[in-house]
């Protein structure tokens, strides 16, 4: 039986590699050995970067809605135990907008979480 030799794979994979890694600094877009690395990396901490983003985007949206029901001389905590009392359902995306854009509705919204405790 014919040998059969691997160049054709194995320049196909240094390819995709390599063009995963355009970009990259120095040997790391030139080499195949340390963009091969710098790949592995780089897409391991673009995967746990979309499960960081969200938690990110929490955090800024507790911090926001805070300052808001602050001024209004509430906590974040109670006012959130407020609105489950009163059976409101709003995201905490919206209610951060709220605070930001409408800040008299959200002052309503407040006052509603500040009689239901």
């Amino acid at each position: 039986m014919a040998r059969v030799k691997g160049g054709m794979n194995a320049r196909k994979k240094h390819k995709k590699i390599l063009k995963l890694a355009k970009g990259f600094f120095g040997q790391k877009s030139l080499v195949f050995r340390a963009a091969n690395t710098a790949v592995i990396k780089s897409l391991s901490s673009a995967y746990s970067g979309r499960k960081q983003r969200k938690r990110d985007f929490r955090k800024l949206w507790i911090t926001r809605i805070n300052a808001g029901t602050r001024l209004s001389g509430l906590s974040y905590s109670k006012f959130i135990h407020g609105l489950k009392v009163a059976e409101i359902e709003i995201n905490r995306k919206v209610l951060s907008e709220m605070a930001i854009h409408n800040p008299e509705d959200f002052a309503k919204l407040v006052s509603i979480a500040k009689e239901n405790l």
